[in-house]
């Protein structure tokens, strides 16, 4: 979703009466409930990605008892996909708050072979967000008619794989509650049960919106959200497969430019993808975020378009430390009078990417074409951005950009694209009303997808693809999230993977097919050409049948950026006693003076007005000063998550080891409280590092 106030709730209600059993598709997918929500549909295919198929959902999802009396019409937009380096396929795709998520999976040793026309086989895994909340537990969660249809969430999903570490990777599935926030869950053994249950409060700031995850290793995932607050993108690192997320926090606006990208009102930012660079190369393991704002602080706080993309990377992420800095970076901003200017590069998510080489990629839409940049000094500058879509795709509505990479310079990227220019939210461009009656004059939209295996050079060359067999869909599209008014059956967005064989995995939302309850929902107006006829949309899947010959897995590492003269920095973690006898106080430190940031947590349980929980916050623009081997930063602070506090800390590095030898103190102060505390530690390192 997007910046909004509310979630999305499934809207239609319908009498339920059908039992629901195990059913397998054409496609040979399985443990498809048998009453689908729309008829099982494979496409013709045309010859470069496999046939279009649908990816089974029940139809209804019934409320008070197996049979009702009501039950939620089943739809799945905003599909997401990943690939993990076993070859096994995920997607997900979203039903809206309260009805939770829906996964498959394929994987050819469990689930069969690729089928003769290239369809895979997959299996629908049911909702990995519903095990233990409100039914019993995970087996029910599929085909069962004691499913309640109800969920801790729906409003957003996302995926991470992780390594195999020795044995099946794991993969990590957050779900999207806006209050208390992001539920989180994993599985070890490719989605057939998920921890259980699922943990409610993953996000570490109630009340958040859009969340994405990315992982490496066999156990380390990161998440991001907006917290409601502020509307910084919050970063937390989980180091159990994605269940809690605890072990790391960070802020991806940073200070210097939230008073352009954050805060309550204004503009704000709208935020990408979470990504990590996987390579092998210096910058393995760097963090990076993308998002799109206003081009200053005046346009953001005259809610003026989003013009401007960025890109927040972070090399500290990695150490693996209590806290992690990231500094922004501008990718580009729109000139004054041309399409992102007038309606902004919101349209609707950015998205980024990484190759193994270490080179990193960014897409965006202004509505009437999507652009591309990259990077070869880990996110720090950018080359001029080209537009990737080509031909007849040029200048008409092109909107839901993505992007993968693999390899060195292989980068894939896809949207959806209109045959008439024009705003995709335009009802009057496309969606008229028709001579005939019918919808046979409105806009018809497909999935593309354009490709490079030079995607580090200056101008690099994109060939460009039909990914969809079939129109997906007739008439607006919305880039508006839930304050839009164009048509929503498709979500915000959709996603492209890429596999161990270098071939792209698309999974996208789709409303070709008129909805079975049409019957229901618009009697008398169930034809397909019929423009009040019945649609939710369905998450349908293809893949690039094989890999481009030209691709190369050899290269040099992508370079990085040079440190500003007099750069100082700090970074450190451990323990000191607490003002209660007997206990320990925990902190964690990382800052620098070249641009000023800091991140500071530190926790007291033994503190005398009780457990005390103490977070910087980039609101403001902290102070660093550096002093031989000891530090000052002073700053913002939420305290036990409540905003509007400051405080001061002095760090010194005294030697090695840092326990017995370092120095930590802190001073907290706001609204009718004070806290101060400090000592040697007892435990850790403070390092202080200079130019």
């Amino acid at each position: 979703m997007t910046r909004k106030p509310v979630v999305a709730f499934i809207a239609a209600l319908v009498l339920f009466t059908a039992p629901r059993m195990f059913a397998q598709a054409p496609a040979g997918e399985h443990n498809c409930p048998a009453t689908t929500a729309i008829p099982p549909y494979v496409g013709p295919g045309n010859g470069i990605f496999s046939p279009n198929q649908n990816l089974c959902l029940p139809q209804l999802a019934p409320l008070g008892g197996p049979q009702g009396p009501l039950s939620f019409i089943v739809g799945g937009s905003e599909p997401g996909v990943r690939v993990d380096s076993q070859g096994t396929v995920y997607g997900v795709s979203i039903r809206g708050v309260p009805g939770g998520i829906d996964l498959w999976r394929w994987f050819a040793t469990a689930d069969g072979p690729p089928n003769a026309d290239g369809t895979l086989p997959f299996k629908y895994e049911g909702q990995p967000d519903n095990c233990g909340i409100l039914s019993n537990g995970c087996a029910n969660n599929v085909g069962s008619v004691t499913n309640l249809g109800l969920a801790p969430g729906g409003g957003d999903a996302d995926i991470a794989v992780n390594a195999p570490g020795g044995g099946i990777p794991n993969v990590a599935v957050t779900s999207l509650s806006l209050a208390p926030g992001v539920t989180a869950t994993s599985s070890g053994n490719r989605g057939d049960s998920f921890f259980n249950p699922p943990n409610v409060v993953a996000a570490l700031i109630p009340g958040d919106d859009r969340q994405w995850q990315d992982a490496i290793g066999p156990a380390t995932v990161y998440l991001s959200y907006h917290d409601a607050a502020t509307f910084n993108i919050d970063v937390q690192r989980s180091n159990d497969g994605g269940l809690t997320y605890v072990d790391g926090i960070g802020e991806a606006i940073d200070p210097q430019t939230f008073p352009t990208a954050g805060g309550g009102a204004g503009s704000g930012n709208i935020a990408g993808q979470l990504h990590i660079d996987q390579s092998s190369c210096s910058s393995g393991g760097n963090l990076y975020s993308i998002f799109v704002a206003p081009d200053n602080a005046t346009e953001n706080a005259m809610s003026q378009p989003m013009r401007s993309v960025y890109v927040a990377a972070s090399d500290s992420a990695k150490l693996g430390l209590p806290v992690f800095l990231f500094t922004d970076h501008k990718v580009y901003t729109s000139p004054a009078g041309s399409p992102g200017a007038v309606n902004g590069t919101n349209q609707i998510f950015p998205a980024m990417a990484t190759d193994k080489f270490g080179y990193v990629y960014a897409v965006w839409s202004d509505q009437t074409n999507i652009y591309y940049s990259s990077s070869s000094d880990q996110g720090t500058t950018w080359t001029s951005p080209v537009r990737v879509n080509s031909g007849g795709t040029v200048g008409k509505a092109n909107v839901f950009p993505w992007v993968a990479a693999d390899a060195n310079g292989h980068v894939v990227v896809t949207w959806i694209g209109a045959n008439r220019a024009g705003n995709s939210n335009d009802a009057t461009v496309m969606a008229p009303t028709c001579s005939d009656g019918t919808n046979s004059c409105w806009a018809q939209w497909n999935v593309y997808l354009a490709e490079t295996v030079n995607g580090h050079e200056l101008v690099p060359n994109f060939t460009q693809y039909t990914a969809s067999d079939h129109v997906i869909h007739l008439g607006t599209v919305s880039t508006g999230g839930l304050g839009g008014s164009a048509n929503r059956n498709l979500g915000d967005f959709f996603q492209v993977g890429l596999d161990g064989q270098h071939r792209a995995n698309i999974a996208f939302s789709d409303d070709h097919v008129v909805s079975p309850v049409c019957t229901t929902q618009t009697p008398g107006h169930c034809n397909s050409t019929d423009p009040q006829s019945f649609r939710n949309g369905q998450p349908y899947f293809t893949y690039q049948l094989a890999a481009n010959p030209a691709i190369a897995t050899t290269g040099s590492c992508a370079g990085t950026a040079t440190p500003p003269p007099g750069e100082e920095k700090v970074s450190g973690h451990g323990q000191i006693n607490s003002l209660q006898a007997g206990s320990s106080a925990s902190f964690g430190l990382m800052a620098q003076n070249q641009p000023a940031n800091a991140a500071l947590s530190y926790q007291d349980a033994g503190a005398p007005s009780g457990a005390l929980d103490v977070r910087s916050s980039n609101i403001t623009v902290p102070a660093v000063n550096f002093s031989g081997s000891c530090v000052s930063v002073s700053g913002s602070a939420k305290v036990n998550k409540q905003p509007g506090y400051s405080y001061t800390v002095q760090a010194c590095d005294n030697g090695n080891p840092g326990a017995g030898n370092d120095t930590f103190s802190i001073n907290v102060s706001g609204p009718n409280f004070s806290y101060s505390n400090s000592g040697t530690i007892t435990s850790g390192n403070i390092q202080v590092q200079s130019q």
